[in-house]
């Protein structure tokens, strides 16, 4: 069984600008140590998947070069690749228009290739998915082409594509972000929604992106490809929560999986990793979420108080707290601050006396010390970007090589 992976790793991710004005949604950073795309590649390559197209397209060059460093693959074979694609232009000088038109555009890699199957997954969710059950799924069923699926609250849910499924889960109608959502009959505050991931028959995928869409000028697997292959394809929907995942503790949330679309669910999603007992624990050596791999000294703290905080190498905490909160490589903390529900990227200096409360700092900010952000909305809102949500966000800061 020849699988082929291709990452869609194209997105502006307008909605967490200030973090995406230099690039885009998948290599914002993450987590302390990881960046968003991390966690697709890393699902891929743990489930025996090594032969991988991202696709890119939007403020492409710090996803590039983070993928050029972190992700250099020299497998045994000429089928283990992790290889960026930036638009080729093969149909003229367009860019990509659509995340079908992106694949279509490439689809001479794909033949090239010859799979069997080809799995199309998105680069900007946070999640752990073992692809080779969902595969399977595919096989048992038949299917022509699979999607991955979970239950929403209905509130969210014309964010997401629904699908309409029967009692095999087979998918009746699928209705990309629709203004007002049916929910599912079996819970009338629930919809069920497609994650953006897909395995396609190699035959099934050529043929309606060629031969069935061909000419069409934007073409979108949700708006376009998927609500009109209901009706004559084996389509079906793989229920993401009822896999078995390696190394899962009890108390972790069932299925998580996190759009990260939004500045507060950025933020949130940050904190679901800390506690004793996490929503997602990535202290899973069964499951390993791959990342960039730097030469950096251990941590450093100097009579600090950390409570319930994930600390990067290279950190330097000094008489200091630092409460619930996510702090990237080489954070400095000078003396006698204070940090509470902070996402605080890499090569940021805080200086002494300075207070921050549930802000997200992007990397190399230094901070004036006694300064205080996070505690008065109206001071804030003249020097810095505020959420809706409240959260305060602090942009890129310069470099020597800027």
């Amino acid at each position: 069984m020849r699988v082929l992976g291709i990452v869609m790793a194209g997105g502006k991710g307008e909605r967490l600008y200030p973090l995406t004005k230099e690039r885009s949604k998948p290599a914002v950073p993450f987590g302390g140590k990881y960046r968003i795309v991390d966690f697709v590649l890393s699902n891929f390559v743990n489930s025996g998947i090594f032969s991988v197209y991202v696709l890119v397209q939007y403020m492409s060059q710090s996803l590039i070069e983070y993928l050029r460093l972190s992700w250099k693959t020299g497998g045994i074979t000429k089928d283990h690749f992790i290889t960026v694609v930036p638009p080729q232009m093969r149909l003229g000088e367009v860019w990509y228009r659509g995340t079908a038109d992106a694949v279509r555009q490439n689809i001479n890699l794909v033949t090239d290739f010859a799979p069997d199957l080809v799995a199309i997954f998105g680069a900007d969710h946070i999640y752990r998915m073992d692809i080779a059950q969902m595969i399977k799924f595919h096989q048992e069923t038949k299917a022509d082409v699979t999607i991955s699926a979970l239950k929403v609250p209905l509130k969210d849910a014309s964010s997401f594509g629904i699908v309409n499924v029967d009692a095999r889960n087979r998918i009746m109608s699928f209705d990309e972000k629709p203004a007002h959502p049916k929910p599912m009959p079996s819970d009338p505050k629930s919809c069920y929604v497609s994650m953006g991931n897909y395995i396609f028959n190699y035959d099934v995928l050529v043929k309606v992106l060629y031969e069935e869409n061909a000419g069409k000028p934007g073409l979108d697997f949700g708006k376009n490809i998927l609500p009109a292959m209901c009706k004559r394809y084996r389509v079906f929907a793989y229920d993401f929560p009822c896999q078995r995942l390696p190394g899962i503790k009890r108390y972790e949330e069932e299925g998580y999986w996190r759009d990260v679309g939004t500045m507060e669910s950025y933020w949130q999603s940050n904190l679901d990793l800390l506690g004793a007992k996490p929503k997602l624990n990535l202290n899973n050596p069964q499951w390993q979420i791959h990342s960039a791999s730097y030469n950096s000294p251990p941590a450093k703290y100097l009579c600090a108080d950390l409570q319930d905080s994930l600390v990067s190498d290279g950190c330097v905490i000094e008489n200091s707290m630092v409460k619930r909160s996510i702090l990237g490589r080489g954070v400095i903390v000078h003396g006698k601050c204070e940090l509470e529900d902070c996402v605080i990227m890499d090569s940021c200096e805080i200086k002494s006396g300075s207070k921050l409360k549930k802000v997200i700092m992007d990397r190399f900010n230094v901070i004036s010390p006694d300064t205080t952000i996070g505690h008065n909305p109206d001071e804030d809102a003249h020097r810095h970007y505020i959420d809706p949500s409240g959260i305060v966000i602090i942009p890129r800061g310069r470099t020597k090589f800027d």
